[in-house]
């Protein structure tokens, strides 16, 4: 019977220190892509008044002159935009502070194909954080959680 030389497991230095390297290297691509949209999103957002309590039914006056054209006056959508009564638009992921952003700066396309956003001029913090309001509330109605 012949022996076989004992090999060990154990990866050589040199090796061990270069996939060290690599995989040093592959966390910090990771960090770096994870903290690039929060680097980029750095705009202040607006801020409602303090102590505002937003009321849904100020929010539909204001959400019919101001989002309707492009939203739909049932929150459905139109050919000029996309509803707000969709899972895109659920709080988990457009948080009310993107609703201020879109208002303030406009939005660029990114789930729809109805162009940028522009801003909307003439709406206050308080007027966004009111016609946000009634969009949550129609989207509990819709069972958007």
């Amino acid at each position: 019977m012949k022996k076989t030389p004992n090999r060990s497991l154990a990866i050589p230095a040199p090796r061990r220190d270069t996939r060290l390297q690599l995989c040093l290297l592959a966390l910090l691509i990771v960090a770096a892509a994870i903290s690039l949209p929060v680097a980029a999103q750095g705009m202040p957002v607006p801020q409602p008044s303090p102590g505002l309590m937003p009321n849904p039914a100020a929010g539909k006056t204001l959400f019919e002159k101001n989002c309707a054209s492009c939203h739909g006056a049932n929150l459905q959508g139109s050919d000029k935009g996309p509803p707000m009564l969709s899972k895109i638009y659920e709080p988990s992921h457009h948080g009310d502070a993107a609703f201020q952003l879109a208002v303030k700066n406009g939005s660029r396309a990114h789930h729809w194909k109805f162009g940028d956003m522009a801003p909307v001029p003439g709406l206050s913090p308080d007027d966004v954080a009111q016609i946000t309001a009634y969009v949550r509330l129609e989207q509990r109605k819709a069972g958007i959680q």
